[in-house]
């Protein structure tokens, strides 16, 4: 096949992605002419991922290694805790900061293929949660690349779909069992010379630089951004947003990366978790008031007493209403 057809495809998927892969890979033909590169979010636990998914295919499946070269008609997928990257025309697994919570990330690969490859890309988004895959499919429309995304309706968690279908515009929605035919088309089709690169290409290269190496400095992230009154909830220290487009995103000096929906969900772990930590401070002050009360009357010491006894009200009631709204916000969720 012609070397300017599309010939690399890139996936990305989380919660119910396991079934979603093995719907799109069993519609593979042996002699699909491109590389196919998958990451799920399976965290840093052992991952049978690519023996589950082989007997499904009819291409090789395998855990892709750091330094090889990529080779047509193969499926990479990510291994555990590595970002998988591509560089000079070969896999690279990075240890570089995670990216929305997770290593590996979808966008650190789809950035990194749309750097190098551009309108050869071929970038898919199927069922997950919150909104990883959504700064990458834009990096692969921006550089020419096509772009298809699984119909959030059709999906187990829509959120994935939904936020790429708010970041870029998709080439083809489809539900599951159309996208695996949808894409081998698309391999097979020669991109339009009509696609243009619609954005600098710049602040992708440096935050593809970043979660290759690891490494980025305020000055890096002035470039990409400006800097905020937020803090990074993996290490505390000042976060910067990154440019002005959707989906909006930011970035620490660390190099931790954050979506939109990513970084709230975080703020809304973090805030609930002190609110149950101010439950349980109430709750031991009141016991320790109450403590002291019993030590006064028994001390004849009345007034004292009663004092404490105030104060184990107080403590009691604000526990009991902090309780209480933190129960009717699990309610309502």
């Amino acid at each position: 096949m012609p070397t300017g057809h599309r010939h690399i495809v890139v996936i990305g998927t989380s919660l119910g992605g396991f079934a979603a892969l093995r719907t799109i890979l069993s519609a593979f033909p042996e002699d699909l002419h491109a590389t196919v590169l998958v990451v799920m979010h399976i965290g840093t636990q052992r991952s049978l991922l690519p023996e589950l998914l082989a007997p499904h295919c009819r291409l090789p499946v395998k855990h892709a290694e750091d330094n090889e070269p990529l080779t047509r008609s193969v499926v990479y997928i990510a291994p555990p805790d590595r970002h998988l990257m591509v560089f000079e025309g070969r896999v690279r697994l990075s240890t570089g900061p995670k990216e929305n919570f997770a290593r590996p990330a979808v966008d650190p690969l789809f950035r990194s293929v749309a750097v190098e490859f551009g309108e050869r890309v071929i970038g898919i988004v199927l069922t997950g949660d919150l909104d990883d895959g959504a700064a990458g499919i834009a990096a692969v429309k921006a550089c020419g690349g096509w772009v298809a995304v699984q119909d959030p309706s059709d999906c187990v968690a829509p959120s994935m779909p939904s936020n790429a279908l708010r970041a870029a515009t998709a080439d083809v929605i489809a539900p599951l069992d159309r996208l695996g035919d949808v894409i081998v088309d698309a391999v097979r089709q020669k991109p339009s010379t009509a696609r243009q690169i619609v954005m600098d290409k710049t602040p992708i290269e440096l935050e593809t630089r970043i979660a290759l190496t690891g490494h980025s400095s305020p000055e890096d992230l002035d470039t990409l951004g400006e800097r905020s009154t937020l803090t990074c909830p993996d290490c505390g220290g000042v976060i910067w947003r990154v440019g002005e487009a959707e989906p909006l995103r930011y970035r620490c000096h660390t190099g931790h990366a954050f979506s939109n929906a990513s970084l709230n969900a975080a703020q809304e772990r973090s805030v609930e978790e002190a609110l149950w930590i101010s439950v349980r401070r109430l709750q031991e002050r009141a016991a320790f008031a109450l403590q002291r009360a019993h030590v006064a009357q028994r001390r004849n010491e009345l007034h004292e007493a009663s004092e404490e006894l105030e104060q184990h009200a107080k403590f009691a009631a604000l526990e009991d209403s902090l309780r209480r709204f933190l129960q009717r916000e699990a309610v309502g969720q």
